[in-house]
């Protein structure tokens, strides 16, 4: 897979500020891995928005022979649906690529922890932070290494790498991706970390000049 020249992970963990577009990341990145062959699954691990997105991607991820782990209640109007047991699987089972999406800032990560020992333990994952320099609590490179390092102290897993998905939602186009490359690059500068992938619309892509382009091509009416 590309992608920094790295080999494909057997998690694969995406989490960042509300809005982020952390589940379209997941979404896309679970059906980019299984065109290359790779068996996947995915599971929501958002706890709190009980509203799961990526359960709007269902069809998509069904046609494409990809399970979708959700909780019993996503989509409905119950405010704290359960985990179902079926992550704990996701985790131990090795037979397939693991994406999982966490909920937004650090109260959406503490539901990790439960999972850290045994992800550590394997220590074949990628924790990958969604940085989006258009939300309104995470417009400048330290804005955002904040909101990530108080992720990482409530997950309990340290991020090893950065997708960068600046977008403004339908409004977005190639010059609104490449205005924020310089703050992308001084989040990986501040932490250490490397750019894994830039996101955008796959008919973007084109106009776009970034190694290991994402193209995100389903999106959702939420996409932001």
């Amino acid at each position: 897979m590309a992608g920094s020249n790295r080999s494909a992970k057997r998690i694969y963990l995406l989490a960042g500020h509300y809005g982020s577009g952390k589940t379209n990341i997941a979404v896309n990145l679970a059906l980019k891995l299984k065109a290359e062959g790779h068996q996947v699954r995915i599971a929501d691990l958002d706890i709190v928005n009980p509203y799961f997105r990526t359960k709007d991607s269902a069809d998509a991820l069904a046609q494409a022979g990809i399970p979708l782990i959700s909780p019993a209640f996503a989509n409905t109007n119950v405010d704290l649906p359960a985990l179902p047991a079926e992550v704990y699987g996701l985790v131990q089972q090795k037979d397939s690529i693991a994406i999982m999406d966490i909920g937004g800032d650090d109260r959406g990560a503490y539901a990790l922890g439960r999972y850290a020992p045994a992800i550590l333990e394997e220590n074949d994952y990628e924790m990958c932070y969604v940085a989006n320099f258009y939300r309104p609590l995470t417009p400048t490179p330290q804005d955002a290494l904040e909101v990530m390092r108080e992720i990482e102290q409530a997950a309990g897993i340290p991020f090893t790498a950065i997708i960068h998905n600046s977008n403004l939602g339908n409004a977005t186009d190639a010059n609104a991706v490449e205005a924020c490359f310089e703050k992308a690059n001084q989040l990986a500068a501040l932490s250490g970390l490397p750019i894994l992938y830039t996101a955008a619309r796959a008919d973007l892509c084109d106009d776009i000049h970034a190694e290991h382009l994402l193209p995100l091509t389903l999106q959702d009416k939420y996409y932001e």
